[in-house]
């Protein structure tokens, strides 16, 4: 079941769940404000929550405000992408053979057939991004699933608009925002120990914020890094 609540100008969403604490997120792009409560907690007892909590819900949304937002793609010559962090100009190639897409030194060659529209282009790339994403995850989750002690049954790669990754935590499941492959390897590599720490704790308390600690000190950084890269320019929807 969920609710709505405001106060201070602020709409905040709130989601009932058989969870034991609640729990707060302000998701980019726009600072939509969301509680995940107890099912037998009170309206009242969340709202006094929440207001305590308003200074920081607002240092939250002034940060995704002023957040840089990336151009919308257009697929054509010289445009920008992004691979692992590094800044690549689209070179488009029309031609009666598969499409493929190759990086040489600073150029993104997409390769596709004659009169491929900008929707084919687009998907073209976003179905090559997940699949550079799948292949680094397989190492990564070989890598760190022995040391953090836990073992991912399924792991997904698909577009989320609200977070990078998620986890759940009975099915042994995690998934992870497509978009990752756009960003440097480190933060990849942090949002994955993100979730696999949450195999073991799957809320954000003392012993989840210990756990990173411990498997990924530098954590705290690479999350600022990650957000203060430009996040893409679109409708949000929730």
């Amino acid at each position: 079941m969920t609710q709505q609540i405001i106060f201070g100008g602020i709409a905040v969403d709130v989601e009932f769940k058989n969870i034991k604490n609640v729990h707060l997120s302000v998701y980019p792009p726009t600072g939509r404000v969301r509680i995940a409560a107890p099912e037998r907690m009170k309206l009242d007892a969340i709202r006094l929550f929440a207001i305590s909590k308003l200074g920081w819900i607002r240092r939250q949304q002034k940060r995704l405000n002023a957040q840089e937002r990336d151009t919308p793609r257009e697929y054509l010559e010289r445009e920008s992408h992004y691979v692992w962090g590094r800044r690549y100009l689209l070179k488009v190639v029309e031609a009666d053979h598969a499409p493929s897409i190759e990086l040489t030194h600073r150029t993104m060659v997409l390769r596709v057939r004659q009169g491929a529209d900008e929707a084919k282009r687009a998907a073209l790339i976003e179905a090559w991004y997940r699949d550079q994403l799948k292949e680094a995850l397989a190492s990564l989750i070989s890598k760190w699933e022995p040391i953090i002690g836990v073992k991912v049954a399924r792991f997904f790669v698909q577009k989320m608009r609200t977070k990078w990754g998620s986890c759940n935590a009975r099915g042994s499941n995690i998934r992870l925002n497509t978009d990752l492959a756009k960003k440097p390897r480190e933060c990849l590599e942090y949002i994955l120990v993100h979730e696999l720490v949450h195999l073991l704790e799957p809320t954000h308390n003392a012993r989840f914020v210990s756990l990173m600690d411990r498997f990924a000190p530098n954590w705290k950084f690479l999350r600022q890094v990650l957000n203060r890269l430009p996040v893409k320019a679109e409708h949000w929807t929730y």
